[in-house]
């Protein structure tokens, strides 16, 4: 692992690192004091929502599927949470139930992906509407507030030095998703199935039992965010992180993680983050408006897939060149020596 540590550190990772040095540093040549920590800080409580679901999207892509309804999730743990309290329950009350809906909701999809083998697009794509539709039964086009001060406080103010009750959870997330996907059986598991599903059925995995884990993982943590979200405004609406899902898988393929799954490290995928933050910031330091912000992001969302597919075909052609110039066994081919008077046919 360690060595495999090194050989990212060396290639998809440190270019990240690079670029993100080179936005800080060009926003801060603008902007005085914009690469503080304070500054840094209050950029991760703006994007700290999608920042958390996009941990556990990348368990779901380095599996080989994808979660279109992540966006939708949140917005319906957070019409939960908030119906419930306008009708009289305590917000505790709904924000359990709240992630429950969010479990249920990953469990639905991992039922139809894994055991009906339906395509993880389709399914995603149509509860993408369909969570979105419930969000909106819930609550209408109401906005429902006034939730009590521990509960705004969370989202909003800070606890320990700049640090949000947010952005430490997320550092705690950070830590056990690097340790569950690195170092734990259930992270093989998750690589062996995004290289391939029928090699780890061989290999004696539950394979559909795994990733329907991977989809329930994903359910709670974007029920989760969609909590903290609710918590940071201060209302819970039903159109709440409308395109979410946008920058979130955006950050997951920008991060290393390859699309066809089997392939990816978290590191790759916090600096990501912070990267995808920063460059949506410079962007609103300039003046760029937001659909443009969107039309730059999805521009990101295409070239992180199409380099890495690129590069990987590159080398895959370096090394037919190899093989076919140094022979089948491996060194290079001695001279063929032809007899005196024989026919060199």
């Amino acid at each position: 692992m360690a060595r495999n540590l090194r050989g990212r550190m060396r290639g998809w990772d440190v270019m990240l690192f690079v670029i993100l040095a080179v936005v800080v540093t060009w926003n801060a040549i603008d902007t005085p004091g914009y690469a503080s920590m304070q500054n840094q800080v209050n950029l991760l409580q703006l994007g700290i929502d999608r920042s958390i679901v996009v941990l556990a999207m990348a368990f779901v892509i380095i599996s080989g599927e994808i979660d279109l309804s992540v966006a939708s999730v949140m917005a319906l743990s957070g019409a939960v949470a908030a119906g419930m309290f306008e009708r009289g329950m305590p917000i505790e009350l709904g924000i359990l139930v709240a992630l429950m809906v969010g479990l249920a909701c990953g469990a639905f999809n991992g039922f139809w992906i894994a055991v009906v083998g339906l395509p993880s697009l389709a399914v995603t794509l149509a509860t993408l509407i369909g969570f979105r539709g419930l969000a909106t039964m819930l609550i209408e086009d109401r906005s429902i507030g006034d939730f009590p001060q521990w509960f705004d406080t969370m989202g909003q103010s800070s606890i320990v030095g700049p640090f949000t009750f947010s952005i430490l959870l997320y550092v705690v997330l950070v830590v056990s998703a690097s340790v569950l996907l690195h170092l734990t059986g259930f992270g093989r598991i998750t690589y062996v199935i995004g290289n391939s599903k029928d090699v780890a059925r061989f290999s004696g995995v539950r394979v559909a039992w795994a990733r329907i884990r991977i989809f329930m993982m994903s359910g709670t943590i974007a029920a989760l965010a969609g909590v903290l979200y609710t918590a940071r405004l201060g209302s819970a609406r039903a159109s709440t992180a409308e395109g979410f899902e946008l920058d979130i898988i955006t950050v997951v393929l920008l991060g290393g993680v390859s699309i066809f799954g089997g392939s990816g490290s978290m590191l790759g995928v916090v600096l990501s983050t912070f990267l995808v933050l920063n460059l949506r910031n410079g962007l609103s330091l300039a003046g760029i408006e937001g659909n443009t912000q969107t039309g730059i992001v999805g521009a990101l969302l295409i070239l992180s897939v199409l380099l890495p597919n690129i590069a990987a075909s590159v080398q895959d052609r370096r090394r037919r060149r190899t093989a076919a110039r140094d022979g089948p066994g491996g060194t290079p081919s001695p001279p063929v020596e032809i007899a005196e008077g024989a026919s060199a046919s």
